[in-house]
């Protein structure tokens, strides 16, 4: 109090940059295992997050990597467009607007993201781009390297199942789920650095199909498609609610499995070249500071230790029953060995 009983003023600390701006909730997640600290100024940014990952349970005692969200202002409205992603050794940008941004400093696992309510209006676009992006792309650089591929386990063994986008990787993922393999991942795993066994994590809580996953499974056409990020539709199922499929959030990597549907010669399992599935495997390692991309190359490096085949293939059903033969008693090698004895179909 003053001498004439006034209140006074309390300064407020000059902050253009915002650096100081309060942010009052704060959580920890488990994104593929892995501890995340985010901190925000809105229960959105909280709930989005839970969303992508509350469903994680903590599975590795690491130094938590940290995820700073602020929200400022509540934008124009519009929908924003997709942002422009730009990286040099440890720092990583993710730009859409002046107002809506991030910033990674991979190497101190910090990340700061400013944003508008403009882009919380759309909670698919705020999870991607601005949660999952900066998130995981911390966890990679300290922990991880990602694969593009499904996995499933079975008497023991983790198979990857590998192909671009629209190879049938979650298709065949399902396939062997209904016959009793266990369920890691659909789509992408990711390798982890530093382990003497090859032993990969995924997310074993949804199943994510094109629309014409319905064609191969009928039983999926009580599932509404929903929107993707990228405009796309897709029928998403969460593996809680499929009866009798088990899953698991780790596996060992045991055979890298490459999907062909497209060959003409009859189903089976043949080689397949370790220096391309190496090359293709290696095309994630795309940025960050150059002692971290070795470390990723060299535990791509141990996958070469696996058995590497392709699968030639038109039915599902034929597809489990090779590759179950293979964990049992090898006999699937043994009829690609005799299929590789058969002169090659020429291409239409």
């Amino acid at each position: 109090m003053t001498q004439d009983g006034a209140t006074p003023e309390v300064a407020v600390p000059h902050d253009p940059l915002l650096c100081n701006m309060r942010m009052p909730l704060h959580t920890v997640l488990y994104p593929l295992g892995f501890p995340l600290e985010i901190t925000t100024n809105s229960p959105a940014v909280i709930a989005a997050a839970r969303e992508s990952w509350g469903h994680f349970p903590e599975a590795f005692a690491e130094r938590p990597v940290h995820l700073r969200v602020g929200v400022v202002g509540s934008g124009n409205g519009a929908s924003l467009p997709a942002p422009t992603h730009r990286a040099w050794l440890n720092l990583m940008a993710i730009v859409t607007d002046a107002e809506n941004f991030a910033v990674c400093d991979l190497r101190q696992g910090v990340a700061f993201c400013c944003l508008t309510e403009t882009a919380l209006a759309d909670p698919l676009y705020l999870r991607y781009y601005f949660l999952e992006g900066p998130g995981l792309s911390l966890l990679e650089h300290r922990y991880l390297v990602s694969v593009h591929a499904a996995c499933v386990r079975f008497a023991d063994r983790g198979v990857l199942l590998c192909g671009d986008s629209g190879a049938g990787k979650s298709s065949l993922a399902y396939a062997c789920a209904l016959r009793g393999w266990t369920f890691v991942a659909d789509d992408n795993i990711a390798l982890i650095r530093g382990r003497k066994e090859r032993e990969v994590i995924g997310n074993p809580n949804r199943i994510r199909f094109r629309e014409t996953g319905v064609d191969l499974f009928p039983e999926l056409s009580q599932y509404q498609a929903v929107r993707q990020v990228a405009g796309d539709r897709a029928i998403e199922l969460a593996t809680a609610m499929a009866p009798g499929i088990s899953t698991a959030l780790t596996s060992t990597a045991d055979y890298v499995v490459f999907l062909n549907r497209q060959d003409s010669n009859p189903p089976g399992l043949a080689p397949f070249s370790k220096q391309k599935a190496f090359s293709w495997l290696k095309q994630v390692i795309t940025f960050g500071e150059e002692e971290v991309r070795q470390a990723q190359v060299a535990s791509l490096h141990t996958l070469m230790a696996t058995e590497i085949l392709e699968l030639r293939y038109t039915e599902l059903s034929t597809a489990v029953d090779l590759l179950e033969s293979l964990i049992l008693d090898g006999t699937a090698c043994r009829l690609a060995e005799s299929l590789d004895s058969l002169p090659r179909a020429e291409n239409a």
